[in-house]
């Protein structure tokens, strides 16, 4: 079994041998304007997935990515020899789409706090359906209910 942290370690390394190719090595006309935010590895430091972002609309996004298909042989060798493993890792690159749920998240956000302020308005010129006390009080069960919680004679002794 592999150590989970020699696994971070592993993955931390290939984020940034990656991240150095692509800034140094890679002459693809194809690649945008390309950032590296994670990589993760299996326990078996067989097959890596490269998390990246790209700075730009969906075609960039394509290009990018079929620049970095091409690249796939060279980055595996680079992260191989780093490495010093057996077996070079397999590399998998994952478009990471975290900026497109930040806008979604906040979007929920800004229409939570909408509601929110749609119901506080409601809820300022709101009265109450009926009493303020709905339930209906007897002077008389009171002074009883008083009387049956006083200890009696017989039980101070």
């Amino acid at each position: 079994m592999t150590d989970p942290a020699k696994v971070r370690r592993h993955a931390e390394r290939i984020r940034e041998l990656v991240a150095s190719v692509v800034r140094s090595q890679i002459k693809d006309p194809r690649l945008g304007m390309i950032t590296i935010t994670d990589a993760r590895i299996t326990a078996d430091l067989r097959d890596a997935t490269v998390f990246y972002t790209v700075l730009g609309d969906a075609a960039a996004q394509a290009s990018t990515a079929a620049a970095l298909e091409s690249a796939k042989g060279m980055l595996r060798s680079t992260v191989g020899k780093a490495l010093g493993l057996r077996h070079s890792p397999t590399l998998t690159f994952v478009l990471d789409d975290v900026q497109d749920q930040v806008k979604h998240i906040d979007d929920l956000l800004a229409a939570a706090r909408q509601s929110d302020a749609e119901v506080q308005r409601l809820a300022a010129g709101a009265a109450y359906a009926g009493e303020a006390q709905p339930y209906r009080v007897d002077e008389d069960e009171d002074a009883e209910d008083d009387d049956e919680d006083a200890p009696s004679a017989t039980d101070r002794r």
